[in-house]
Parts: C-alpha cells; sequence; structure tokens
C-alpha cells in the first residue's frame, strides 16, 4: 500500500493505533482514580491524554479510509476500543467525583443508557451477522464525538468556572445521541432480519 509519495504504508497501523487506544485507556483511568498531581494539574493531565487517545480513534479511521485498508476486524475493533475508552473514562469521573452527588448520580443515569444502548446495538450486530460486520453509521459517529466532548468539559470546565453548564449541557447531548444514535441502527438493520 503506497501514498502519493510511493512510500509504503503498513496496512496493520489503523489496527494498531486502535489496539494502542485499547492498552492507553487503564492509563487514563490509573491516572484519574489515583492521582499524584493536586485537582487542577491531575484534571489538565489526564484531558490532554484522554484527548490524546480519542485522537487515535480518528487518525486510524482516517488511514484506513484513506488507503483502503478497511477490515472486518477493524471494524470489530474500533467501536470496541471506543466503548472501553468512554465506559472506563465514566467510571473514572465517578470515582474522582465522588463527592459530587449530583454529578455522579446523572452520569450514573447516562452511563447506564449507554450500556443499554451498547448491548442492544452489539445483539443486533450479532443477529445481522449474515449481513457481514455493520460499520458504524453518522449517528454513531457523532455519538461517539458528544461523548468524548463531554469527558473533556467534565475534566476541564471546574478549572475555568464554577458552574457546570458545559459538562451537564454536553452530558445532555451525549444521552440524546447516544438513545438517538441506538433507535438509528434499528431502523435501519431490523428489517434485515425478516
Amino acid at each position: 500500500m503506497s501514498d502519493k509519495s510511493g512510500k509504503t504504508i503498513n496496512k496493520n497501523i489503523p489496527n494498531i493505533l486502535t489496539v494502542a487506544r485499547i492498552i492507553l485507556v487503564p492509563v487514563f483511568m490509573v491516572a484519574l482514580i489515583f492521582p499524584i498531581f493536586q485537582d487542577n494539574i491531575t484534571r489538565i493531565v489526564t484531558a490532554v491524554l484522554f484527548i490524546v487517545i480519542s485522537f487515535t480513534d480518528m487518525l486510524d479511521g482516517h488511514l484506513a479510509r484513506k488507503y483502503n485498508i478497511i477490515s472486518d476486524f477493524g471494524k470489530f475493533l474500533d467501536p470496541l476500543a471506543d466503548k472501553l475508552l468512554i465506559f472506563g473514562a465514566f467510571v473514572a469521573l465517578m470515582v474522582f467525583n465522588r463527592e459530587d452527588f449530583l454529578f455522579i448520580t446523572l452520569l450514573a443515569f447516562s452511563l447506564f443508557i449507554v450500556l443499554l444502548r451498547e448491548f442492544a446495538v452489539t445483539s443486533l450486530r450479532m443477529l445481522c451477522k449474515g449481513e457481514g460486520v455493520i460499520a458504524a453509521n453518522m449517528a454513531g459517529k457523532i455519538k461517539t464525538v458528544s461523548q468524548m466532548v463531554f469527558v473533556v468539559a467534565a475534566l476541564i470546565e471546574p478549572i475555568v468556572w464554577d458552574a457546570p453548564a458545559l459538562t451537564y449541557l454536553s452530558l445532555g447531548v451525549m444521552t440524546f445521541m447516544t438513545v438517538y444514535s441506538g433507535i438509528r441502527y434499528f431502523i435501519l438493520y431490523l428489517p434485515r432480519l425478516k
């Protein structure tokens, strides 16, 4: 596989980036759950780490599409890595903010919605396995981005000001997109079961 300059592109790079994302999830969680810095520094360090990890999600997809090296393995592993990152981030945020009852209550509710949606969509994918691996649709991608925006907002906003307006707004948008994208999957793929 070569790019326009003739350089050879390793066809495994997208999958390597996805595996790296999975490996970095526990690093992020430990950094947030067992902070070695004071509160604001921990928030900045973990936010930067989360952004870097999230960037690999965009990069691996971009490389796979640009060089036409999309694989069923990648289509399976990429959403799995996203789920691990988001679930890990949510759990770590709840532990880090354990004294904020409202925040952890709303986040726990959203996490339940996210888990419910993922189980439902995963079950649908398994039932449609004869159709090949179902790639993420646009609503699913927006859902993932909204989850990432929420995590960064929850980490950074308390440093900037006391009112967590952006955090709660992004939490609401993320929860809505989680439900909406799940419904979209069923609308698109449930007819395949007939």
